[in-house]
């Protein structure tokens, strides 16, 4: 993107991570949740927003607030690092237009190769009604 950096706007917050870790995992809150809240943000156009809030919408919760979370590492702050750069991933990615398909066309030969594949599957049928009659 173009280097906005919306560190003041993403809201942090920690609880006890789920699944294997042992006592690690039982007194340590481990999982970082990140929240960004997509319609107040300063740093993004209205239709930036929209964009978005389209792309994004399985991940936006009915607060209107992106919703990420990391919990595969054992400390706190490399689960921050790592939830703070999926939202720049993420944000980059939806904010990035796609490339318009250009249209072309069939090649000669991939037409003939086309055609061929055909005449060859139309034989082989022919030669299974052409066939002996076992009855």
């Amino acid at each position: 993107m173009d280097e906005r950096d919306f560190s003041g706007e993403l809201h942090y917050s920690a609880s006890r991570s789920s699944g294997p870790g042992g006592q690690n995992v039982n007194k340590v809150s481990t999982k970082v949740e990140l929240r960004f809240l997509v319609a107040s943000s300063q740093l993004l156009t209205e239709a930036e927003k929209a964009l978005i809030a389209e792309k994004l919408a399985s991940r936006i919760n009915a607060a209107g607030e992106l919703l990420l979370v990391a919990q595969s590492e054992r400390s706190q702050l490399k689960n921050k690092e790592l939830v703070t750069e999926k939202f720049y991933a993420l944000v980059t990615k939806a904010l990035t237009p796609r490339k318009k398909r250009k249209a072309t066309r069939p090649s000669r030969a991939s037409k003939e190769e086309r055609l061929e594949t055909k005449r060859k599957q139309s034989e082989k049928k022919e030669r299974r009604k052409e066939g002996p009659s076992l009855a």
